[in-house]
């Protein structure tokens, strides 16, 4: 399968434009040979939480699916989601129809002003075919913890989409902050691949102070794709090969499931 991964800048109060910035990726990956295409975390809203918890969810669900449509992708994007009284934030996967097939709701929430404005999801992602490929998806704090990857993997998984909102720490007292984030996407996203054995689109914002280094890694922990702090549309192959030869190198998957039976 050919995958794709968008970095962009979203801007605040202006989701019809973010939403163009979708439209034109898709087309671009479409016209690269991508199949699928993975955005960042909240990114028709702009990653605010405090903000932007009560945005029209729905209504850019259907823009999103408009836009799998125009381009016939497999589309991955994350949007605000109500239910009563509680709003989570969620991931989706459309299909080239306008379906949406999948929707996962962030179980691991990042920081004071996502456990204010959100709920936690308390469902595992789903896994499911798509394009002959067993896929779940995961929304960006979820992917460091291990647990959670894992999970995925013993549940069938063979890729794990992420769209994800990475912010740089400001300095400390003048100095570099010794918490340098871009270390998610360039060592524990390829760690969490390795270690799992799947492959791991990772799709971050650009601009604004977040991290960038939106990456595509395989079972065997090799970037295949990273970006820089730009806006920047990668794009890989993956090769089901590669997922064979890293479980038979390693049987990290099958030593579980004998230790841990239950899962």
């Amino acid at each position: 399968m050919r995958v794709a991964a968008l970095q962009a800048r979203s801007t605040p109060g202006n989701w019809q434009y973010n939403a163009d910035i979708v439209r034109k990726a898709a087309h671009h990956a479409a016209d690269e040979g991508a199949q699928l295409l993975v955005t960042p975390e909240l990114f028709l809203s702009s990653y605010d939480p405090a903000y932007v918890a009560n945005d029209p969810g729905e209504t850019h669900r259907e823009t999103l699916a408009s836009i799998a449509v125009e381009s016939g992708l497999h589309l991955v994007a994350s949007t605000v989601e109500a239910e009563g009284e509680h709003r989570h934030i969620s991931a989706s996967l459309f299909t080239p129809e306008g379906e949406e097939i999948a929707r996962y709701r962030k179980q691991h929430l990042f920081g004071d002003a996502e456990l204010s404005s959100f709920t936690p999801g308390t469902k595992a992602p789903q896994i499911l075919e798509v394009l002959g490929w067993k896929v779940a998806l995961g929304i960006c704090f979820d992917v460091e913890f291990p647990e959670f990857v894992r999970q995925a993997a013993l549940g069938g998984a063979e890729m794990l989409l992420i769209p994800t909102a990475v912010p740089l720490r400001p300095d400390v007292d003048g100095c570099p902050n010794p918490l340098d984030t871009r270390i998610i996407s360039t060592l524990v996203v390829p760690c969490r691949a390795y270690e799992s054995q799947l492959f791991i689109v990772y799709s971050n914002h650009s601009g604004r102070g977040f991290s960038g280094h939106s990456t595509i890694a395989d079972p065997f922990g090799q970037c295949l794709a990273t970006a820089r702090e730009n806006d920047q549309i990668l794009l890989a192959e993956l090769d089901r090969s590669r997922l064979t030869q890293a479980r038979e190198a390693v049987a990290y998957l099958e030593i579980a499931r004998s230790v841990h039976p239950s899962r």
